[in-house]
């Protein structure tokens, strides 16, 4: 594991949308002549704290710009590499532009540093809750308002629709190729979802109580999580798959774009006022099937990842990632991260958080403020960064 490095905090002006950027030396060295100079090798980290969100280079965690912002703040792909949203508790979802230009030339792209980050446009969403990504659309969803803010993932900056639910509640949105996923219930009972285009409902199901969380899979098949299974949307129909138990409930999924299966949480214990579950589920979405895989360690809602040939990657209490074949739930490697750790009871609370993308993990450790970096392939930590705050939530752009 690398030597912890000590990032020193940057100074701050009062403006809460001011921010510091890096010099240009801090950035990637470029690898060819082909390849533009100073370069980044990706999209830059954003990292939540009690206080404010703080942008981070890729490769070297080195703090580019830090922003005051008060209350419990998430964050959330916008889903062009270069901004992100931040859920705020009083204004809704705020847009952060990293400072990153994104040229796409087909199979890869290059990432050059664009200016200072800095806080955008407010989109305003009383109780904002889930962002999606998918079919060339964000969507942001609020849980106090009811509604669905549809925007163009290229260019998120303005709302192009808006989609009003009978009843605010506790939900979520999601752009499909037939039309816009949404659930349906109120602020006392959520029983499923339903398909809308154009004012027409295409499908829907109210076989899925207690409706939570989505997540799509690389064969465009959509996952919607209920107490005693899942609804799988595809092929313009809803089809319910059970749970084993009767109260099995799925109500955080992850998918990836290589491959048609989707990894979900379980939780058994209707009564408990935390689960702290040790099975989690492969949902396939082809065959239309639920397979339950024990961990031997619990995990928290902010463990589950996919690696980029589809791997299931789950964050374990026990502080190590384990890393399943999807298809069949058998374990490629066990990679030891952080100490052992107990997830919270209070789901605001930091707890060891996963971020993956391609073949990096990026796993933090609030206990000793540090953000770790994976190379899944290999097994190995390659860093561990100390910060000087104690980083929350964190995702890249």
């Amino acid at each position: 594991m690398a030597l912890a490095v000590i990032i020193t905090s940057i100074a701050l002006g009062t403006a809460a949308c001011g921010g510091s950027s890096s010099n240009d030396s801090d950035a990637a060295n470029v690898s060819s002549d082909n390849e533009p100079a100073g370069q980044l090798s990706g999209p830059r980290i954003v990292v939540t704290y009690d206080g404010g969100v703080r942008v981070l280079e890729r490769d070297t965690l080195k703090t580019v710009a830090d922003f005051p912002m008060d209350g419990f703040l998430r964050v959330n792909k916008a889903g062009d590499e270069r901004h992100v949203f931040v859920s705020t508790e009083t204004k809704g979802f705020q847009l952060l532009d990293t400072g990153v230009e994104v040229e796409s030339h087909g199979d890869h792209a290059h990432y050059l540093p664009d200016g200072k980050p800095e806080l955008g446009k407010t989109f305003e969403a009383p109780e904002p809750g889930h962002v999606t990504v998918h079919d060339g659309k964000t969507v942001l969803w609020s849980d106090g308002a009811g509604t669905a803010q549809v925007l163009d993932t290229e260019d998120p900056t303005e709302v192009e629709e808006t989609y009003k639910a009978p009843s605010p509640h506790h939900g979520v949105a999601v752009q499909l190729e037939d039309g816009l996923l949404v659930t349906e219930g109120t602020t006392d009972k959520r029983t499923g979802a339903k398909v809308v285009d154009d004012g027409r409902t295409i499908a829907s199901s109210n076989q899925c109580p207690g409706v939570h969380g989505e997540a799509t899979a690389g064969n465009g098949a959509a996952v919607i999580g209920c107490e005693n299974g899942v609804l799988v949307f595809d092929q313009g129909e809803f089809t319910k798959i059970d749970s084993p138990d009767s109260y099995g409930r799925i109500g955080n999924q992850a998918g990836s774009p290589s491959s048609p299966i989707v990894l979900g949480d379980y939780k058994v214990d209707k009564d408990a006022e935390l689960e702290r579950p040790e099975r989690i589920t492969l949902i396939d979405t082809e065959t239309k099937k639920l397979k339950t895989v024990d961990l031997g360690t619990s995990y928290s809602f902010r463990s589950l990842g996919r690696g980029a040939a589809g791997e299931a990657i789950i964050l374990g209490t026990d502080g190590a990632l384990h890393v399943l074949d999807a298809k069949n739930g058998s374990t490629l490697s066990t990679i030891k991260v952080v100490k052992p750790w107990m997830e919270p009871v209070d789901w605001k609370q930091p707890r060891p958080t996963l971020h993956v993308s391609g073949d990096t993990a990026w796993v933090t450790e609030p206990a000793t403020s540090t953000v770790h970096v994976v190379n899944i392939p290999s097994g190995k930590v390659t860093d561990s960064v100390k910060l000087d705050v104690m980083p929350d939530e964190l995702i890249s752009g």
